[in-house]
């Protein structure tokens, strides 16, 4: 089970990489399957920063747990809205029984409750000032793998982040289930993008920027987007849910709001049924 297991995860997280990024993550999965997590002994966990709470997981017999780092868009990383929709589904299908165990390493404390207030999230979270959680165990600095689901011996059984890829979100889902979980996978098709780059240029911060990328289904088999993800945010993406005839086209409309001013790049990843899959867009721009 434990070689099949991997044989999976391998598949769920290199099918949708570059050549170059194949062998990082086959060493990684090879470090951390089977690898026993270590947690702080004195960790405290509260509701937005604010009401500390008894929170045990010691004897569940899944945990699915997220390290985030100070490093960048903190607001970015954490995408707590899409964790949300994640946990709900997770505790459909578990009776609640999977405890979710967040470690937040923040670079600013205030900013770190206002993001947790904001998005109206009342999960226990550790706010790790000494980053001690990440000390026992030097996660990799990658943020999609900082995350882990674990079984009850506190050993890595699956590495990636679910909230981040579909596949790896099916991967947590299907081991959770026992593998009673239907696959979502569909016939392959083709797709092009009008471009996979766009320049905003220099605007004024106060303007809000909107972009169509346009995407043509080339193949001979329904087009589906399985999942959008943004790189922040203030980048909000809106399209059609229905799938794709081929020869037809799906139009994804890009808004962005610039939080502060600046130059900025930002990164719009599609995840559909191709062999190019995740498809990769970029929006960039100057805000003053």
């Amino acid at each position: 089970m434990k070689v099949l297991f991997t044989i999976l995860s391998l598949f769920c997280l290199l099918c949708s990489c570059k050549e170059s990024e194949k062998e990082k993550i086959a060493r990684l999965v090879r470090e951390w399957d089977g690898k026993e997590i270590s947690f702080p002994s004195h960790s405290v966990f509260t509701i937005q920063g604010k009401d500390t709470i008894d929170f045990s997981f010691a004897d569940a017999e899944y945990k699915i747990v997220t390290y985030v780092d100070s490093v960048g868009c903190t607001s970015c990383k954490l995408q707590l809205p899409r964790w949300k929709e994640f946990m709900h589904e997770v505790d459909s299908l578990a009776q609640g029984k999977v405890p979710f165990v967040f470690y937040f390493h923040p670079k600013d404390v205030k900013e770190l409750r206002y993001i947790t207030r904001r998005d109206a999230f009342t999960y226990p979270v550790c706010f790790d000032e000494k980053d001690d959680f990440n000390a026992l165990n030097r996660f990799p600095g990658e943020m999609t793998f900082q995350s882990f689901l674990l079984n009850r011996e506190n050993k890595v059984i699956a590495i990636g982040n679910p909230v981040y890829n579909p596949k790896v979100k099916e991967l947590y889902l299907q081991r959770l289930t026992n593998g009673k979980m239907p696959s979502s996978a569909v016939a392959m098709t083709d797709v092009s993008v009008n471009t996979a780059n766009m320049d905003f240029g220099t605007f004024p911060q106060s303007e809000k920027q909107e972009y169509k990328f346009v995407l043509t289904n080339e193949g001979n088999n329904l087009l589906v987007i399985q999942d959008v993800t943004t790189s922040c945010g203030c980048t909000k993406v809106s399209y059609s849910k229905e799938p794709v005839r081929p020869g037809a086209s799906l139009e994804l409309t890009v808004t962005y709001e610039a939080e502060e001013k600046g130059h900025f790049n930002k990164m719009i990843t599609v995840y559909c049924n191709t062999k190019a899959s995740p498809l990769r867009l970029m929006i960039a721009g100057n805000a003053k």
